[in-house]
């Protein structure tokens, strides 16, 4: 049975994409086949293959099984913005319903580990009535939290998974990223966050110059996420 799971952050630029990386690097040292998904996408610049995101290009890199861009990402908006207003400004219209479709099409592609990462925090809007977080409960995915450590950490954290869990999902597991070399009491807020949030940690990456997902998978312990 392939394991899926929807990557949320805390916050934006908190290091999901990295993260999502690096546990596709760790599940294919475990010789699983790996695919990940990035359903929206804001921020992209225009190639001679059509518009581009970073984020998703990092993802394609790394996972094993051969994906189209377009099956990656399906929704790439140029200006790095809300989704909704992004899309609201190119004529479109973001739902659950049509980004689930997509997903579950790519995912018909044989695999044994499969991400699926959001845009910005859990409750990032796709339009007036729905969240991209309806999509993790319309495809019913367990939940990975990158935690960005930082002041204010603590609070962001334990919403995100209050909510997670007030949505009826369940939080498999979380990392904490540190993205501020200069937080104070840095392991202090890791040790309350490991007593408070109620999922394992499976990795602390600490902050890391140019960082790669090759360097940061070695901070990483997926095997909560496979069972073992």
């Amino acid at each position: 049975m392939a394991k899926r799971f929807f990557i949320a952050g805390t916050d934006t630029d908190v290091g999901k994409t990295v993260i999502a990386a690096a546990l596709l690097v760790a599940a294919k040292q475990q010789g699983l086949r790996t695919l990940a998904l990035k359903p929206v996408a804001a921020g992209a610049v225009k190639t001679e293959a059509g518009l581009r995101n970073d984020d998703a290009l990092i993802l394609q890199s790394q996972m094993t099984v051969p994906l189209g861009y377009e099956q990656v990402n399906p929704v790439v908006l140029e200006p790095a913005i809300a989704p909704h207003i992004a899309a609201r400004q190119a004529g479109r219209r973001l739902t659950v319903s049509q980004l689930a479709g997509v997903c579950r099409g790519a995912l018909m592609t044989a695999h044994d580990f499969a991400l699926i990462e959001g845009a910005g925090g859990w409750r990032v809007p796709l339009n007036e009535r729905e969240t991209l977080a309806g999509l993790a409960l319309e495809m019913q995915l367990p939940v990975i939290l990158v935690v960005g450590m930082k002041l204010g950490c603590l609070n962001h954290a334990l919403l995100t998974a209050e909510a997670i869990r007030r949505d009826g999902l369940m939080l498999a597991g979380w990392v904490a990223n540190s993205i501020d070399p200069s937080m104070t009491c840095p392991d202090e807020n890791f040790d309350t966050l490991k007593e408070l949030l109620p999922a394992p940690c499976i990795g602390r990456v600490p902050h890391l110059d140019n960082t790669t997902p090759e360097q940061c998978s070695t901070y990483l312990d997926i095997a909560p996420l496979l069972g073992k």
